[in-house]
């Protein structure tokens, strides 16, 4: 990775790497089920649980190790496609959204997304996630990336936010 890091920056390249979640999150939530958020059949281990300890501790962990080695001032969170449907169903859940004054699991999403932020601004790092972070409340430094048309990324703008326009209708190639 510094090999790659430092050929891009010879070009003038930053390299900004991605750690999704809540959602995909499948790989490391069957190898390490203490921070699975839950779900059944298909879904099962596909997002990371926002109410324990054991989940933030390993983010952490792992964060700790992506600002060792990317320079970048920005690293992406994702924020994605999370299913959260299984978090109705969650005491953890539940408990937590209650403690919080949270209505929702959108906002028990947005919960954890300011708490990783937070994490980050410590060490100096910006947040970029996908327009799904706007939903249950925006991080309060966070960059938009807007994938799913432009709105997400007019709707952040308008919040004072730095967005990163990339709808899928022009700027996928699938």
């Amino acid at each position: 990775i510094r090999e790659i890091v430092a050929y891009a920056a010879e070009r003038q390249i930053m390299v900004v790497p991605e750690f999704d979640m809540p959602g995909h999150a499948t790989a490391v939530c069957r190898a390490y089920p203490e921070v699975s958020g839950g779900g059944e059949g298909r879904w099962k281990h596909f997002t990371f649980h926002p109410c324990k300890e054991e989940t933030y501790r390993f983010i952490s962990d792992v964060l700790d190790e992506i600002v060792a080695l990317f320079p970048a001032p920005y690293i992406h969170i994702g924020g994605d496609e999370a299913s959260r449907r299984h978090w109705k169903a969650c005491p953890k859940c539940q408990k937590r959204m209650k403690e919080e004054g949270l209505k929702d699991e959108s906002e028990l999403q947005s919960y954890m997304i300011v708490r990783i932020e937070k994490y980050l601004n410590d060490k100096g790092r910006e947040i970029i996630g996908w327009d799904e972070i706007l939903d249950g409340g925006l991080a309060p430094n966070a960059t938009v990336m807007s994938w799913r048309g432009t709105e997400g990324g007019i709707a952040a703008a308008r919040m004072g936010h730095y967005a990163i326009m990339t709808p899928e209708s022009h700027c996928y190639l699938d």
